[in-house]
């Protein structure tokens, strides 16, 4: 039988009670917490061209 790994247990505990922490304080900023802006800009309609099937 397998023992317990509870180092692995305390670090995703911490890590969890870390990003908690963290969404309440943006929350209270009033920043949201998914920013996909940041990521990949919205492409405009006329950014986009139409593929060439020649």
């Amino acid at each position: 039988m397998a023992k317990p790994n509870y180092a692995f247990e305390k670090r995703q505990k911490d890590l969890a009670k870390k990003q908690k922490k963290e969404e309440k304080r943006r929350r209270k900023l009033g920043t949201p917490t998914e920013q996909p802006e940041a990521e990949a800009p919205p492409q405009s309609p006329g950014d986009t061209s139409p593929p060439n099937d020649a």
